[in-house]
C-alpha cells in the first residue's frame, strides 16, 4: 500500500519521503524547487493552488526575488520531467488568473474536483501583456507585496496605475528579455522509456541544429558542444554562459510506434526567462519536416530577418531512421557500428545524399584515426562523397567530405581549401567546415589564417578541443594549455585530456603531461591503463610513460591489428628514437597516411629537421619547408 506521501500517476511515482520522482522505477532528474512544487500540487488532491501559496511554500513569505518568473520556470521544468503538453495537459493545468492544479489520476482515480473548465495558458509571450484599466489597478498590488517592503516607490506606482510589471522588469534586470543572436539546442530528452530510442532523440536534436543553422543571422552552436550537456542537471543560465549563447532550445521527444510527440521551449539564457513553447504530435513521416518548421518559428521569436529554407527532398522514413542511427554512432566515434546503418539507409533510398555523405565520413574517419589503412578506406570514401554531390550539390556535408579526401588522401591542399570554403558558403554555421579549412591552411603554412578559422569553428563549437590543437600547430603552446584547461573543466573525454597532455609535454612539464594522460584513460573508464601510466611515471619518469604507450601499439601490431605507421612514428619521436621514427615516417609516406600532412606541425618531430630522410619526405609531398 502506498504511503500518504507517495503518489502514482501514469508511469510515474512521486515519493515525498524520499524526495524522488521515478518513471517506470527509474529516478528522474529534476531540481529541488520544481520537485517541491510538484509535491505541493499532488498534496492538494486536485485543488487549485494559488501563486501566493506556492511562493510561501517554496520561498517563504518575506522574499525579495522574482518569484513570478521562478514559478513559471518551475512549472516548465515539471512539464519537461513529465513529458507534459501545456496545450493538452495530462498532469498540470494552468488555471488562468488563479494558479495551478494537478489533474492526473492517482492509482486510476482522478484528483480534480468537478469544476467548470478554466482557460489554459499554453505559453508565455515574448512581451508580457499588461492588464488594462480598473482590472490593472485591482491586480497589481497583490503582485507587488514582496517588492513593496524593499521599494515603496513600486507601491506608489501601482496606486497611480503605472505599468508596474514593466517597471519591475526594469528594476529586476535579470528578468529582461534581450535579443537572441545565438542559440544552443540542448539534447532532447528521450521520454519513450526505451534507451534504444536515444538515437532518435539525438538525431532530432542534430536536425534541429542543422535547420536552425540555415538562418545565417543566428549563430547556432554545434552539436558536439551541445551534446556535452546530455543528461546534465545544470542551471540554464550557466549552460548559456559556458556556450556563449543568448538562447537555449530544450525539450523532449516521445516516439511510440509510428507517432512522434515533441515538446520544445525557447529560453532567454542570461536570465533563464521563458520566451516560447509548443508541442508537436506528428506521424513518423511528417516529423521529418518538423526541424525546418521549428527553425522558422524560432526566427520569428528571435526577431531575425526572414531566411529561405532549402527545399526538402522526399526521404523514406525507414531510410531516415537508419541514417539517424548511423550518425548516432558516428558522432560517438564508433565508426564500425555506424557503417551498417548508413549502408541500410542508401539501400532503402539510393538517392539519399546525406546518407552517402555519412558513409564517406565513416570511411575517411576510420583511416584518419588509424583503424583502416588509407588504400582500403579512401577509394570507398571518394565514391560515396561523389555520389552525395551528384545527388545534392548544395549539401555542405558532401563538400566537406570531399575536402577531407583531397587533404588526407590526395595531399591536394588547394582543392581541400576550395571544397571547405564551398561547404562554409553553403552553411556559415558549419563548424566542421571551418575546422577543415583550418587544416588545409595549416598544411600551407598559412598559420594566421588557419588559427582564425579554428577560432570561428570554436565559436560555433565552444567545447570542442581542436582550438588547443591549432595553437600547438601554430607554436603557441601557452595558449594551447590555457585553452585545453578551460575545456577540460566542461568536457571530460579522452581526446581533450590527451591534447592537454601533448601540450604539457611540448612545454616540458612532464608531471602534468603524465597526469593529464592518466586522466584521459580514466575519462573512458580504463582504470587499468591509467594505473599503468601512473606506475610507469613513478618508476621511470615521462620516458617510462612513452615507452608504455609505444609498447601498447606494438602489441596491437603483433596481434595482427592495423596500426598506422604515423602513430608509431609519433611514439618513437617522443622517445627521441631517430632511426625508428624516420623508418615509420617513410612507411607512412608509402602508405599515404593522412596525418602525414601535419609532418611539420608536430613539435615532437622538430629534432628531425636537419635529417636528409626527413627533408626528402617534405619535398616529395610537395610541402613548403618550415626549417
Amino acid at each position: 500500500m502506498l504511503s500518504p506521501s507517495t503518489y502514482k500517476f501514469g508511469e510515474f511515482e512521486l515519493d515525498g519521503f524520499r524526495f524522488e520522482l521515478r518513471r517506470s522505477g527509474r529516478v528522474q532528474k529534476i531540481e529541488r524547487i520544481p520537485l517541491e512544487l510538484l509535491i505541493l500540487l499532488a498534496e492538494k488532491n486536485g485543488e487549485v493552488v494559488g501563486r501566493q501559496e506556492i511562493i510561501e511554500r517554496l520561498w517563504g513569505k518575506d522574499v525579495f526575488v522574482d518569484t513570478e518568473h521562478g514559478i513559471n520556470t518551475a512549472i516548465r521544468k515539471i512539464r519537461i520531467a513529465l513529458g507534459d503538453d501545456a496545450e493538452r495537459s495530462r498532469y498540470i493545468q494552468t488555471v488562468s488568473g488563479k494558479g495551478y492544479r494537478f489533474i492526473g489520476e492517482f492509482n486510476g482515480h482522478s484528483q480534480a474536483p468537478a469544476l467548470a473548465a478554466e482557460p489554459v495558458v499554453t505559453s508565455a509571450p515574448l512581451v508580457p501583456k499588461e492588464p488594462q484599466g480598473n482590472a490593472a489597478r485591482k491586480h497589481r498590488p497583490s503582485k507587488l507585496i514582496a517588492a513593496a517592503a524593499a521599494a515603496p516607490v513600486l507601491m506608489a506606482a501601482a496606486l497611480i496605475g503605472l505599468n508596474v510589471a514593466g517597471l519591475r522588469d526594469r528594476i529586476f534586470a535579470k528578468n529582461q528579455l534581450g535579443p537572441i543572436h545565438s542559440i544552443a539546442v540542448l539534447p532532447l530528452a528521450n521520454l519513450s522509456g526505451d534507451r534504444s530510442q536515444d538515437y532518435y532523440a539525438d538525431g532530432m536534436t542534430d536536425e534541429l541544429i542543422t535547420a536552425l543553422a540555415q538562418n545565417h543571422s543566428l549563430r547556432v552552436v554545434s552539436r558536439t558542444s551541445a551534446m556535452q550537456y546530455k543528461g546534465v542537471n545544470k542551471p540554464l543560465r550557466d549552460i548559456a554562459q559556458a556556450l556563449g549563447v543568448d538562447g537555449i532550445l530544450e525539450g523532449s521527444v516521445n516516439r511510440a510506434s509510428n507517432r512522434v510527440h515533441v515538446n520544445l521551449q525557447l529560453i532567454y539564457g542570461p536570465t533563464d526567462s521563458h520566451v516560447w513553447a509548443k508541442s508537436y504530435d506528428r506521424s513518423l513521416s511528417d516529423a521529418i519536416s518538423l526541424p525546418e518548421e521549428v527553425s522558422q518559428t524560432i526566427a520569428i521569436q528571435a526577431k531575425t530577418p526572414p531566411f529561405t529554407i532549402k527545399a526538402q527532398r522526399y526521404v523514406n522514413p525507414e531510410a531516415h531512421d537508419a541514417y539517424l542511427q548511423g550518425r548516432f554512432y558516428w558522432y560517438r566515434t564508433d565508426f564500425a557500428r555506424s557503417k551498417p546503418y548508413f549502408e541500410r539507409a542508401v539501400q532503402l533510398q539510393p538517392d539519399y545524399a546525406a546518407a552517402w555523405a555519412g558513409l564517406a565520413d565513416m570511411y575517411t574517419a576510420n583511416s584518419v584515426v588509424g583503424v583502416v589503412s588509407p588504400p582500403e578506406a579512401f577509394p570507398k570514401a571518394e565514391e560515396c562523397a561523389q555520389k552525395a554531390l551528384a545527388l545534392d550539390d548544395s549539401l555542405a556535408d558532401a563538400h566537406n567530405a570531399l575536402a577531407m579526401i583531397y587533404l588526407f588522401r590526395d595531399w591536394n591542399w588547394r582543392e581541400a581549401e576550395a571544397e571547405a570554403r564551398r561547404a562554409i558558403a553553403l552553411d556559415p554555421n558549419f563548424a566542421l567546415g571551418h575546422n577543415s579549412l583550418s587544416f588545409a591552411l595549416f598544411v600551407q603554412n598559412r598559420d594566421t589564417e588557419a588559427l582564425q578559422e579554428q577560432k570561428l569553428s570554436a565559436e560555433l563549437d565552444p567545447l570542442n578541443a581542436e582550438l588547443g590543437n591549432a595553437y600547438v600547430f601554430a607554436g603557441q603552446i601557452d595558449a594551447a594549455i590555457d585553452d585545453y584547461e578551460k575545456r577540460v573543466a566542461y568536457r571530460r573525454d579522452f581526446w581533450t585530456e590527451f591534447g592537454l597532455s601533448n601540450a604539457y609535454q611540448v612545454k616540458g612539464e612532464d608531471g602534468k603531461a603524465a597526469a593529464a594522460l592518466e586522466q584521459a584513460f580514466l575519462n573512458i573508464n580504463d582504470e587499468k591503463s591509467a594505473a599503468a601510466i601512473r606506475h610507469a611515471f613513478e618508476k621511470d619518469g615521462i620516458h617510462g610513460v612513452w615507452e608504455w604507450m609505444l609498447n601498447q601499439q606494438l602489441a596491437n601490431a603483433r596481434n595482427k591489428e592495423y596500426v598506422s605507421p604515423w602513430v608509431l612514428a609519433y611514439h618513437y619521436s617522443e622517445l627521441r628514437d631517430k632511426e625508428h621514427t624516420l623508418t615509420e615516417l617513410e612507411a607512412a609516406y608509402k602508405e599515404h597516411d593522412g596525418w602525414l600532412v601535419f609532418l611539420q606541425k608536430q613539435p615532437t618531430l622538430d629534432f628531425l629537421h636537419n635529417e636528409p630522410r626527413y627533408r626528402k619526405i617534405v619535398k616529395d609531398m610537395g610541402l613548403t619547408p618550415t626549417y
